[in-house]
Formats: structure tokens, sequence, C-alpha cells
């Protein structure tokens, strides 16, 4: 009698462990990455997926210095680390949690805006420092310690300051707005869309993936052209460095994304699968290309020789 009272309850139990070993017997792959990737990855991610069932993908968004921070300060675990510059990885990462880094996409700077932004239709790639002064208009930009974005947005200042010839003019952009400094690039677009600001220093590719309206920049200031690199690196930003009270001087360079895979990676067999699906041309690259971000694999590697073997197609030995 009491058996026949306990079965029902026994089979509950039974397959609630089931349910609860399959879950545990599914495949983790971490993935910490730029906000600018979160479209494209997302992408590439439900795409693997179907074809890898068995794999669970894990992935948070960050600032990349940010991303770098939770595996060098809070000892987070994570399988793969994608950067919207390279140098982060180089950084803040190598040597101690990666010893390789693979260049793998370029962007550009914009200034993104929408149909409801003051004096939107009078913005242009000429004008707009002079727009963005006024004092009704608001914008919003990235934190330079946390971000790429943020930095690149400091460097973008002091160019324009050089190829406009208008002296101060870095200093009294940098100095303006600066409540809506947030940690992240993508954190701004709420703020645009609920009209709290009129624009944004963002990605061109992270305008193109929302929807959203852009002033396209000249070349030389919005830091996409390699040939014009002698010309960006006469610009600096001051960032913190990889202690408190240690500082790092970025240089003004061409935009190019960096990824690798950790020592320490929980699931690198996985994550060794995943980056050749990443990295492939008629797979992960081919959904960066729609997504507005141009493919550089392979490009030349200054750690060619600690790349994994599986890996080295994507590259080149410099």
């Amino acid at each position: 009698m009491l058996m026949k009272r306990l079965w029902p309850v026994l089979l509950i139990l039974l397959i609630l462990s089931s349910c609860q070993n399959s879950e545990e017997s599914k495949n983790e792959l971490i993935i910490f990455h730029a906000g600018s990737l979160s479209v494209p990855f997302k992408q590439m991610a439900k795409q693997y997926q179907k074809e890898n069932p068995e794999l669970n993908i894990l992935m948070e968004s960050a600032g990349s210095r940010q991303c770098a921070r939770k595996i060098a300060d809070l000892k987070r675990p994570c399988d793969i680390m994608a950067s919207a510059d390279f140098r982060v990885i180089d950084n803040l990462l190598i040597p101690e949690f990666t010893d390789w880094n693979i260049k793998f996409a370029g962007n550009g700077m914009a200034i993104v805006y929408h149909e409801e932004s003051r004096m939107s239709n009078e913005i242009n790639s000429k004008n707009w420092h002079e727009i963005l002064m006024k004092e009704e208009v608001a914008y919003g930009r990235s934190n330079p310690d946390s971000d790429p974005c943020g930095y690149r947005t400091v460097l973008l200042a002091s160019l324009a300051e050089q190829f406009y010839e208008k002296e101060g003019l870095a200093k009294q952009l940098l100095e303006k707005d600066k409540n809506y400094i947030r940690p992240k690039e993508t954190d701004l677009i709420g703020l645009l869309e609920s009209n709290v600001i009129d624009y944004i220093f963002l990605y061109r590719s992270v305008a193109e993936q929302h929807g959203l309206k852009y002033i396209v920049l000249p070349d030389s200031i919005n830091l996409q052209n390699p040939q014009l690199d002698d010309f960006y690196a006469g610009a600096t930003a001051k960032i913190s460095g990889k202690k408190p009270g240690e500082f790092i001087t970025k240089k003004g360079e061409a935009m190019v994304y960096g990824i690798t895979i950790l020592n320490e990676a929980p699931n690198k067999k996985e994550a060794l699968q995943f980056m050749k699906y990443i990295l492939s041309a008629q797979n992960g690259m081919a959904i960066m290309e729609k997504n507005g971000q141009k493919s550089l694999v392979p490009s030349p590697s200054s750690n060619f020789d600690n790349i994994p073997a599986e890996l080295k197609e994507f590259a080149l030995d410099k």
C-alpha cells in the first residue's frame, strides 16, 4: 500500500532527475564580446546551434576592456573573447590569459541620430561639430576606460581639431554633456530612441544594424582607413592600464577587431570548432559583412606561431 502511494512521487523525481542530467550533459560555450558584436554574434550562434543542437552558447556583451577585466580581475570562466580593438587582448590578456590574437573585422566611427533629433535637418559631415556644441543639443558617448568606442571618440575629437583646423575643438567637445557617458556604446541607443539625447558617437555598423540614421564622416577622422594610420597616430587618448594607477596611451589607428580563445577555456574543443565557424568566409564572416563590418581575415599576426594549428589559415605570419 505504501509503495503504491510512493510510486507517483518516485516517478516525478525520476523525471526531474532525468531532465537535470540532460541539461547538465549539454555542452556550454562561454563568449565575452564587445557590444558592437551583439547582432552578428547572435546570428552566428543561432545558425551554429541549428547544426549543433547539443551545444549551449552563452554570450555576454560589454565594453571590450570590461570584458577583459572580467577575465583578468574577476577570474570569470570564458572560452572565447572578442574585442572591438585587438589591442585590448594584446594589452590586458596576453601573455597571462592567452598567447595569441586573430584580427578579424573592421569598422568606422559615425555620428548617429534619428528623425526627432534636434537640428537633424541641418547637420552634415562639415558642420556636425558646430551642431553638437549648441546648448540645446545633447549627445552621448561611451566610457574610454571600459569601451574602445569611448577612447575612439576621444581620438576622433582630436583628429577633428586637426582636420577642421579648429583650435580647442577637442576639449570643447569632450567637456560637453559628460552626464551622458555610458559604459558601452550600445547603452546609449535607448537614450537616443527616448529623445533624452540627440546624437551618439557610435560605430557605423551598429547604426546600420539598428536602422538608425548617421553622418558619414571623412576618412581622416572616422578611423576606418588603414592607409591613414600615420595621420591617425597624431591623436592620442590616455586610458587606465592593467593595474590601478597605471595608464596606457592609445595612439590613433584604423579600427581592427580581435578574437582569441583563453588558455583556461572550460570548453576548448568546442571553442575551436565555433571559432572556425566565426572566421570562415562562407559562415561567420559572411554574417559580419551583412551587418556592416568588413572582414579582415586573414590579417598579419604578431603571435602567429602561438595560434592553434586548426586556426592558422585565418591569419598571416607577420
